[in-house]
């Protein structure tokens, strides 16, 4: 064969190859035409909205349907999605929805949600119902399509990134309601298979804790993997200056959660009731741990009080008057801790210390279950304190450590009415030492006077005045405990009527 037959023929080959490869490429692009077409028709379809109803109500353990949706292009729309559930999602609601369907995880089988974007989301929780547990939040539903779907369809969906403008809650707790809206979410899938992370902002908590003001949330961040919630970074505003700050876990397979974190910049006036608000000052510190493994929610830590003063308590005035001396009525308090326990509605102060140098001290623990209080402590005083009440600084109290006179202090009763046993104590002792002998005679005679009682009337009198006396002062003593528990002590030498 000629060169120029062999030229020909290679150059009717190439133009051969050159129209195969331009059909190939022709029926490919019909291909994907007719794919897309395929894909985008069953997009639009009311078999797509009933199966993102169905992946949207498992992810959350509802039963719920989206409105129809408006389409444009892949983008959609939608006017609402509402829902019931008998577990711990009792009902939600999302107003203005708006998202993207993707293709490029159609090789995996799934299709991709992404950008989406949900104006309202309004949920309700009820932790009380026997099956709250059984039906945990999961960011990713697979479950096989019904039989009727064409077979290469994608038969999950994937969440690849959302935001909502506005979330409301209202939770029924065992302890009562939580309630917290006005926060924004965003969340985004990262890393591997079934991982996203999200930032809560903004909005207000209330929770059913008397204890606990209004919380101002700044932001949460949190980290999801492996049906386990991270609280990787949390930090809340409370009252006017405090700050909480605190990380966490949450395993939703065994419910088990579990806080810690510390609270600063809190004023004693935010933690203590109306009487004592405006008589004590400082700042609280408290550092916190919160958990239910125990089988019920738990929280416990230690709380201490910087730069002390108590000042306008009645009682105050009553101590410096029987002492005295002018430092009972600004009572600066150089140490203020304890460690704090509160489980199924009781509170147990325990290593509690209360102490201004050199003046007083109060060590012990205290139990509040509702409003019954039980309280054992041990009552140290500066010498010379009660020395106007007979009997007091050598029968009740006792020399002991850093140059004070203690004795033991029992306080029950409730927080309306409380009650301490110091008082009773204190008159015993002044009664038993209203009299005494003299060595020298063996005469019998009242003491503070030194008169021999011959003269029974008068002498009954007397005694029974000083009695008296006595009795008044110990009954303004024993009003410190109640100034401790936040009752309104008498004011100093008032009479009973």
């Amino acid at each position: 064969m000629s060169r120029r037959s062999r030229r020909r023929k290679a150059t009717g080959e190439t133009r051969w190859l050159g129209k195969a490869a331009v059909g190939l490429l022709v029926l490919a692009l019909l291909g994907l035409g007719v794919a897309y077409a395929a894909l985008r028709s069953y997009l639009h379809s009311e078999a797509f909205r009933k199966f993102l109803s169905a992946e949207a109500s498992g992810m959350a353990g509802v039963k719920g349907e989206f409105k129809p949706f408006t389409w444009d292009g892949l983008t959609v729309s939608t006017d609402s999605f509402e829902a019931t559930g008998d577990g711990l999602v009792a009902a939600m609601r999302a107003d203005g929805l708006h998202t993207e369907v993707g293709f490029g995880g159609l090789r995996r089988g799934v299709w991709e949600i992404r950008g989406s974007n949900i104006r309202r989301l309004d949920i309700s929780l009820d932790a009380t119902r026997p099956n709250a547990a059984e039906a945990p939040i999961e960011f990713k539903i697979s479950k096989p399509k019904s039989s009727n779907s064409s077979a290469w369809l994608p038969r999950k969906a994937e969440l690849q990134e959302f935001d909502v403008q506005s979330v409301a809650v209202k939770a029924i707790l065992k302890q009562g309601l939580a309630v917290a809206g006005g926060m924004s979410v965003h969340a985004e899938r990262v890393g591997g298979k079934d991982r996203y992370q999200g930032d809560i902002e903004g909005g207000q908590i209330r929770l059913p804790f008397a204890f606990l003001p209004e919380l101002r949330l700044d932001r949460l961040h949190l980290r999801y993997q492996d049906d386990q919630v991270f609280l990787t970074q949390a930090t809340v505003s409370a009252w006017e200056t405090g700050r909480i700050e605190g990380t966490g876990e949450w395993d939703m397979n065994s419910s088990q959660l579990s806080l810690q974190g510390d609270a600063r910049g809190m004023k004693c006036e935010n933690l203590v009731n109306a009487n004592w608000a405006k008589r004590l000052t400082g700042e609280a510190v408290s550092d916190f741990t919160l958990d239910n493994h125990s089988g019920q929610l738990m929280a416990g830590g230690t709380l201490t009080i910087h730069d002390g003063v108590l000042t306008a308590l009645p009682i105050l005035d009553s101590l410096a008057a029987y002492a005295d001396t002018r430092r009972f009525r600004v009572m600066a308090l150089n140490e203020v801790r304890t460690k704090w326990r509160w489980k199924a509605g009781e509170i147990s102060l325990t290593e509690l210390v209360l102490s201004s140098e050199g003046l007083a001290r109060l060590e012990g623990s205290l139990s509040i279950r509702g409003e019954t209080l039980d309280g054992v402590f041990r009552l140290g005083l500066a010498p010379g304190t009660l020395s106007n009440i007979p009997g007091a600084e050598t029968d009740v109290f006792l020399p002991g450590e850093r140059g004070l006179l203690w004795t033991t202090l029992r306080i029950t009763g409730t927080l309306d009415d409380p009650k301490e046993d110091l008082t009773d104590r204190l008159i015993a002792a002044a009664g038993m030492r209203m009299f005494d002998v003299i060595p020298e005679t063996g005469e019998k005679v009242i003491k503070f006077t030194r008169s021999v009682i011959g003269e029974p009337s008068k002498a009954v009198d007397q005694g029974m005045k000083i009695i008296d006396e006595g009795t008044k002062a110990v009954r303004g003593a024993g009003d410190i405990l109640n100034g401790i528990l936040g009752n309104e002590p008498e004011e100093p030498g008032k009479e009973e009527r």
